[in-house]
């Protein structure tokens, strides 16, 4: 058996069918070959009328799934090589795959949801949240741009809770992750085995009013009237004053974290997310996002922000440039540029015209 046949299991339990990312270790990170897996997989259930809903889960303890391996992408990049690039476009057209999936498509984001694992679970028609669950899209940790379609689900957030959860890459728990429009349901984490088993025998809209309950308290309701404000400034450096001069210690510490992420991934996110909002489909805002993480390819934050968070984990990136001011309009408008008919990311089957 290859070494990567074992990393993505796909089942059938009753009328449900079920993926199961299967890299615990890596706390089930996306490689090229799982993205492959799960799209042949839902080819195969679409057609099978035995097949009436599908599961997606991820192995062990830890979570469903901390993102793509950014490993490799690290490696792709100092290689100067088009690995990631030929991953991204087969991941960005399952997420896209997921969201127009015609059966219901069950999404169990417990524990740890980051990055590629928000992208095969929230883009998806029924999306259930534990008390362990922490979500996020951390990219501008690592000197890159959320992507998976993370800029249309935060463009859509209410307010200006999706550019702040951009920006400062933080993980939400159960009740901001309903709050955000990033899930549905909250299920305690200890009647997940009983959900999954109900499945195999009904509809999980069924299944759901036996299971759901509400969320435990979360933190960003009580904080959007200095998050809606603040994020309203035109660049990043004005949300950055906005939050150092607002006078609640959470939005100084907001401005520290945000001053801590690189600044050229903060101002290409601000203008990503704000265009996702205008693009109107996930398809345009995918292609867009291709384009934007193409480009963070061949820049130097995204191999300095892996190898400091990952790679060496000193934790001390050396962005470049290092400060907000030495990062222009120019520079930003350069990761929108179209890549070339060759090279962009199209969806036939929608309209992605970018405009």
């Amino acid at each position: 058996m290859n070494a990567e046949d074992d990393t993505v299991l796909c089942d059938t339990e009753g009328r449900t069918a079920v993926i199961t990312l299967n890299r615990p270790r890596a706390l089930n990170a996306l490689t090229h070959p799982m993205v492959l897996r799960i799209d042949e997989a839902l080819t195969a259930w679409d057609h099978d009328p035995a097949v009436a809903q599908v599961l997606i889960r991820g192995a062990g303890e830890r979570g469903l799934c901390a993102g793509g391996d950014i490993r490799a992408i690290h490696d792709d990049a100092k290689a100067g090589t088009s690995a990631s690039a030929d991953f991204w476009r087969d991941e960005y057209r399952l997420n896209a795959r997921i969201a127009r999936y015609p059966k219901p498509y069950v999404a169990l984001m417990d524990g740890i949801v980051m990055g590629g694992g928000v992208g095969v679970s929230a883009h998806g028609s029924v999306r259930i949240v534990t008390e362990r669950s922490r979500v996020a899209m951390p990219e501008t940790g690592i000197g890159f741009v959320p992507d998976v379609g993370g800029t249309h689900l935060l463009a859509r957030a209410p307010g200006l809770l999706g550019v702040h959860l951009a920006l400062t890459g933080s993980a939400v728990g159960a009740a901001d992750a309903l709050l955000c429009g990033l899930a549905d349901h909250f299920v305690p984490a200890a009647l997940l085995p009983g959900l999954t088993a109900e499945l195999a025998l009904l509809p999980v809209r069924e299944v759901l009013e036996r299971y759901a309950a509400p969320a435990p308290g979360g933190v960003l309701h009580e904080q959007r009237e200095w998050i809606d404000h603040c994020y309203a400034a035109d660049s990043v450096e004005e949300i950055v004053e906005r939050l150092l001069a607002y006078g609640d210690p959470a939005a100084k510490e907001t401005a520290e974290l945000i001053l801590a992420k690189s600044p050229t991934a903060l101002k290409v996110t601000l203008a990503a997310v704000r265009r996702a909002g205008a693009l109107g489909t996930l398809e345009r805002v995918l292609a867009q996002e291709f384009r934007v993480s193409c480009h963070a390819l061949r820049t130097p934050d995204l191999v300095e922000g892996i190898r400091a968070q990952v790679v060496d984990k000193d934790r001390r990136p050396r962005w470049s440039p290092a400060a907000l001011a030495g990062v222009s309009g120019a520079d930003v408008a350069r990761f929108l540029t179209p890549l070339g008919d060759a090279v962009e990311l199209p969806f036939p089957e929608a309209d992605s015209t970018l405009g």
